[in-house]
Formats: structure tokens, sequence, C-alpha cells
């Protein structure tokens, strides 16, 4: 097995008064050599956005691009004619494809938004953009590590699919657990944060914000404390 740490004080920071940005890999103007990527990975942005404030239109093109609010509202609006907020609960996917533009506002005059933005690299370029969004209660099981995202190939009718061999896992843990790491494949590696909490992982503690990247392993039991909640994403190497 082949592991990376990435303790959360290592991640790049800034602030720029109506945004605190934390980014685990390379963005803007933070550059790290050794951290331009996981595999299809290439951006897992951990920000907090004043009240009133965000991001202005501006473009993407052959990216996918996953949005999960942690509290508060993320208001988006784009060019394909979709406008509407997501709330924490629900999860937005958008392929950015042949190109799109987008903008993205904290909801609230009065409370900050917390949000992970997500960017993957498509397994095909200049797809159609495509935009979704979904609530995933029904797809959460206490105590696991339950799929919210998963590759268009196997995608059912009621959940969010990337253009990539890709799966995000969400568990929220209210009790002590073990479970089972498993990739899919071979090829593919396991990204995994520690959103709150404590995991321990091949002799490692993980707490809040804590990540670790791991590959070339079929299986690997993992031990997660109660109040614990976890984002895991499985990608191609």
């Amino acid at each position: 097995m082949k592991k990376i740490l990435y303790p959360a004080h290592t991640r790049g920071s800034a602030d720029y008064g109506w945004l605190k940005a934390n980014y685990s890999f390379s963005f803007a103007n933070y550059f790290d050599p050794k951290r331009l990527q996981f595999g299809a990975l290439r951006v897992l942005n951990d920000d907090t956005i004043a009240p009133g404030m965000g991001f202005g239109k501006h473009p993407h093109d052959n990216m996918e691009i996953v949005t999960i609010p942690l509290s508060g509202g993320v208001l988006h609006e784009d060019s394909m004619g979709n406008r509407g907020t997501i709330m924490p609960g629900e999860i937005q996917v958008m392929s950015a494809g042949s190109g799109v533009t987008h903008s993205e506002f904290n909801a609230s005059h009065d409370q900050p938004l917390k949000l992970f933005q997500i960017w993957l690299f498509p397994d095909r370029q200049n797809v159609a953009p495509r935009y979704d969004q979904k609530t995933i209660a029904s797809l959460l099981k206490p105590n696991t590590l339950s799929p919210i995202v998963v590759p268009r190939d196997v995608a059912q009718e009621d959940q969010l699919w990337v253009h990539q061999n890709t799966y995000f896992y969400w568990g929220d843990f209210d009790q002590d657990t073990n479970h089972t790491l498993s990739p899919s494949g071979s090829t593919q590696g396991i990204y995994l944060m520690v959103v709150q909490g404590s995991v321990i992982i091949d002799g490692e503690t993980l707490n809040k914000r804590d990540a670790v990247g791991l590959w070339d392993f079929s299986s690997l039991e993992i031990s997660i404390k109660a109040d614990t909640k976890i984002l895991a994403l499985e990608v191609p190497m």
C-alpha cells in the first residue's frame, strides 16, 4: 500500500476578507509542486464566504465540479439557465464540458457560508455542459460510508454522477465503528478527509480536516470514533 498524509495545518490558505480558503491542492496564489492533484482529483477547497459575498460570473471548461455546502446556502446561477440555492444536505454537480460560466454567492446576508468545492478531471473532453442538484438524505445509511456521487455508467435515476470513474462517499458516525475501505479496482485510489471527529488509518490518527491518500491496496480496515463525519473520494490514479 502507498500512502500520503495531508495534515490539515499543511494545507495552503488565503484570507481575502470576504473569503477564507483552505486549499488541499495547488490553487490560485497557492502553489506546491508536491500538491498538484491526487489522481483525477484536482481541487478540494474548504471555503468560508462572508454574508452576501461570492464569486461573480467566471468561465470553466473540461472539469467536473462538485459543491457540498456544510452550513448556509449557495446561490448559483449559470449560462445554462440554472438558478437556485443549494443547502446543506444537498449536493451540486456541474460538468463544465465544452464551456460554461457561472456565479456562486452566499445566499445569506447575515450568516457565513461554509462549503467544499471539488474539481475532477473528466474522462472525456468537450461534453455538453450539464447541471444537477439533489438532496442526498435518502442515500445515507448510518455508521457507514454511503455513495453520494458515482460514475455516469453505473448511476441510478436518483444518483448524482460525473464523467469519471469516481465515487464520492459520505459518512456520519454516531458510534465507534470499524469500516473496511476497498477500492473498486487496482488502478483506483482513495482520498479520505475527516470533516469532523477522529479516524485511525494504518496506525495514523486523523482529526478534523486531516486527510490521507491511499493507493496500491485491495482493502484496509479503519477505526472511526463516534461523532465523526468523513468525505472519501475514490478516483483513478
